[in-house]
């Protein structure tokens, strides 16, 4: 990966075919919105913004012809992204940021992508009824499905949206530290906190979304994505603290991905820690823990 950096980083024109063909592509527009943070964050807005008028072609054309605008959010996301995190200098911030950055996704899904939201729901609720019939052909037992609403399907197409522009933007930032502070990354990212009101605040949002009921469950995923990131930079810094490998992290990451409870207890690690700072105590009586970003 460290390759293709240094690719982007040759040129203008390097950096530009790597944003569009990135753009234009379902399965690769990861690679162009990290493209686009790079140079963003070591460039300056203008360079960035300039790769992402000419990247936004393609994902239009994605947009015309399959209904589906995820392309074309995710370059505006973490372009929007990149840009809080080169003005601030704060990582803290910017990763506070994805949580209006999946409002506003949800918002202009909910206004601009209607009819392709509504067939998708459709098709969705469909073969959720098909398999439903079908299982209680196999058996007795009573089965039930929730079929999903618009409004929610928007809601997690909207995170998920948020969630591939904010590793995308860590990927810029890991090139940019790679290519000329190496190091500098894995030191920021183990140091991530979040004031102890936005933790509160985000954590208590995500409890009344949870409590309104369905419709609005499934923003609590939004609201707390901060608090997982800080999850995961709580588990790194452990991890460097305990001289835990590779296989470790992995078993964490595995854990996280198969076990929700596991994704609740990360939450609640985190919420704890902004008041009593696992990592100072982890550095001992010298105090050399973490000072935040």
């Amino acid at each position: 990966m460290r390759g293709l950096a240094e690719f982007i980083m040759r040129g203008r024109w390097q950096a530009l075919g790597i944003a569009v063909l990135g753009s234009g592509s379902l399965l690769f527009g990861w690679i162009s919105a990290a493209a686009i943070a790079l140079v963003t964050l070591r460039k300056g807005t203008a360079s960035g913004g300039w790769l992402v008028l000419w990247a936004f072609l393609p994902a239009a054309v994605i947009t015309a012809m399959t209904g589906d605008t995820g392309s074309a959010m995710l370059l505006l996301g973490t372009y929007g992204l990149a840009v809080v995190l080169r003005e601030s200098v704060n990582l803290s911030l910017t990763v506070m940021a994805s949580v209006p950055l999946a409002m506003l996704s949800g918002l202009a899904l909910t206004l601009l992508n209607g009819v392709f939201l509504e067939d998708l729901v459709a098709t969705f609720n469909q073969a959720l009824a098909q398999l439903k019939e079908d299982l209680q052909q196999e058996g007795s037992q009573e089965l039930v499905f929730n079929a999903l609403a618009v409004p929610q399907v928007a809601a997690l197409l909207a995170t998920g949206s948020a969630v591939i522009a904010l590793l995308s933007l860590l990927l810029g930032r890991y090139w940019q530290a790679a290519l000329y502070n190496p190091g500098g990354f894995g030191e920021e990212f183990r140091a991530l906190r979040l004031p102890k009101g936005a933790v509160v605040a985000m954590a208590g949002l995500a409890a009344i979304l949870w409590w309104l009921g369905p419709d609005w469950m499934v923003w609590s995923a939004a609201a707390v994505l901060p608090l997982t990131m800080v999850g995961f930079a709580l588990v790194h810094a452990y991890a460097a603290h305990a001289g835990k490998g590779v296989s470790w992290l992995t078993l964490m990451y595995v854990l996280w991905i198969v076990l929700d409870p596991v994704k609740w207890v990360w939450v609640g690690c985190v919420v704890i820690d902004a008041f009593v700072d696992f990592r100072a105590r982890w550095a001992g009586p010298t105090g050399k823990g973490s000072d935040g970003v």
